[in-house]
């Protein structure tokens, strides 16, 4: 089986807070004025990538990993994690601000929904002037001050809050109150999961005048009242990988792509490329395939050995 460059069909999420950036900035198929994520690739339960190219297409991810595991995931992937995809990759509009939420970690997800934790990483791709992040407490906080905030409707002001530029890196570890705030476009990597405790929506109402539901209770033991220290700073050498993150979850480089650079891949993991600005092309086997910003891209793990071209800001991710 010839293997290539993968591209799914996005699948795009209406939400309260979400704006028209994805098409404006990422050139998404979206006709809502409320659209907030777009999932570039995803094995979720009733949200599993399609391929969009090439012979595979109209296949999911899920179809082609069972048919062919090690070929796709890589070898230490499949040891690891067995047919699962183990990674969620989105992009996001945040129009208005998100709700402060928390995600468990792998024990409690694992206890409570059968699932994985939920470890992420935000890549600011576009930010709106005095746009802000909120990541974790101010000053180490306990269940008390924190439950009492939230009675009084007073949580922000214990939260530390980030303004953020396009190029800033927040690296999320499970239990770490945070919320994206309004006028940001985020590329998000993530464990594969969708559990989420939203701790406080700003008494927001949707369409119908409902609110959405909170998780107080579940969140309690799930949060980590220490200050974290989330923020990411990296070097940016051109057309090489420069190292952000490298977590046992995924390890990110960001690649200032202006020219051309070699790939190798020791096929112990897939690959994936987020075209966070800029574009670039991909030669295999003498074909080229082209990419552009809002571009997310899979490379199977049997892809050993290929080369990018361009001018291009690019996210790398794999597992190591």
């Amino acid at each position: 089986m010839k293997f290539y460059p993968l591209q799914f069909q996005p699948i795009l999420k209406d939400r309260i807070w979400g704006g028209t950036k994805l098409k404006d900035y990422l050139n998404k198929p979206i006709s809502s004025e409320i659209t907030g994520e777009s999932w570039e690739i995803s094995t979720v339960e009733n949200d599993v990538s399609v391929i969009a190219n090439g012979v595979f297409a109209g296949k999911s991810l899920n179809e082609l990993i069972n048919e062919s595991p090690e070929q796709v995931l890589g070898t230490k992937v499949y040891e690891k994690f067995g047919k699962q995809f183990p990674l969620l990759f989105k992009y996001l509009d945040a129009r208005e601000d998100l709700s402060i939420q928390v995600h468990p970690n792998d024990e409690l997800a694992a206890k409570r929904h059968n699932s994985f934790g939920k470890t992420e990483m935000w890549y600011v791709m576009q930010a709106d002037q005095d746009a802000r992040l909120i990541v974790g407490f101010k000053e180490k906080s306990s269940q008390k001050e924190y439950l009492e905030n939230l009675e009084n409707k007073t949580l922000i002001d214990i939260l530390d809050t980030k303004k953020v530029k396009k190029g800033d890196v927040f690296f999320l570890e499970t239990g770490t109150v945070h919320a994206i705030g309004a006028g940001t476009v985020i590329a998000e990597i993530q464990q594969t999961s969708d559990i989420t405790y939203r701790l406080y929506d700003f008494d927001r109402v949707d369409a119908n005048g409902n609110t959405r539901e909170l998780h107080v209770d579940l969140a309690l033991d799930a949060i980590n009242y220490d200050v974290v220290d989330a923020e990411k700073s990296y070097s940016k050498v051109e057309n090489e990988a420069n190292a952000i993150v490298d977590c046992p979850y995924f390890t990110t480089n960001f690649i200032p792509l202006d020219g051309s650079l070699e790939v190798v891949n020791d096929e112990n993991s897939f690959l994936v490329y987020m075209c966070v600005e800029g574009s670039f092309e991909l030669k295999h086997d003498d074909v080229n395939y082209s990419y552009k910003t809002g571009d997310t891209v899979l490379i199977p793990a049997k892809m050993s050995e290929f080369e990018i071209h361009g001018k291009a800001s690019m996210l790398e991710i794999y597992i190591s």
